[in-house]
């Protein structure tokens, strides 16, 4: 049942992050008349229903109690605040990478952006290396060159990429590019840095989050 279950979570997972990165590249660049939508706004309704699910979640965990779940948030958050400043760091990373990655696929196709995104992999193991002390075996690191030079390689000119040249231009494929390298150090910064605040403190990962969400709503907005 466990493993069923493994497979399952990592079915849901390809899916959502595939079909999250086509349907905002679709969003971007389709053509209609009007302006097209703000994509701070989007950042922001992504970060409510961050923290209304999050709510959600504790309130399942408190019984379904709204006085329990108010004496927890209060407890943990309001009673707390040197605990709740320290995800003000990856909030505000977190808060600019969402934004940096419409930038990116903007000006980036849907493929360059979700395999060169994957350099968050690299920025992640080199920072788990750095701040957490791990160790990584021989494996894993020619594992993440492998990753590097696949990167690399999608990001080699090909005739195919003249086909495109007249909806991105070499200038809008260096800004998209940039942003999304940009958003692979913030991610894998923040990430490291969030597992470590977590490794900490016995606070639950919805509650943390209901904590990051309250810091980056205000930049975001």
């Amino acid at each position: 049942m466990s493993a069923n279950l493994k497979y399952l979570s990592l079915g849901i997972l390809v899916f959502q992050t595939t079909s999250l990165v086509l349907t905002m590249r679709y969003s971007r660049t389709l053509k209609e008349e009007g302006p097209r939508y703000l994509s701070s706004t989007a950042v922001v309704v992504a970060e409510l229903l961050k923290i209304m699910a999050c709510i959600l979640l504790v309130y399942k965990d408190s019984k379904c109690s709204l006085r329990a779940l108010n004496r927890i948030l209060h407890d943990e958050i309001l009673n707390k605040p040197m605990e709740t400043l320290k995800l003000a760091i990856p909030s505000g990373i977190y808060t600019l990478q969402n934004n940096l990655l419409y930038v990116a696929l903007s000006n980036l196709d849907a493929a360059t952006y979700q395999v060169t995104y994957q350099l968050k992999i690299l920025t992640t193991a080199l920072f788990s290396v750095s701040m957490l002390s791990k160790k990584l075996g021989v494996y894993q690191w020619l594992s993440l060159v492998i990753l590097m030079t696949g990167v690399a390689f999608v990001q080699w000119p090909s005739d195919s990429q003249e086909l495109d040249s007249k909806e991105l231009s070499a200038g809008s494929q260096f800004v998209g590019l940039m942003a999304v390298l940009t958003a692979c150090f913030s991610s894998g910064f923040a990430g490291v840095y969030f597992e470590k605040i977590l490794k900490e403190t016995k606070q639950s990962v919805w509650i943390r989050n209901i904590q990051l969400v309250s810091f980056s709503l205000e930049p975001s907005l």
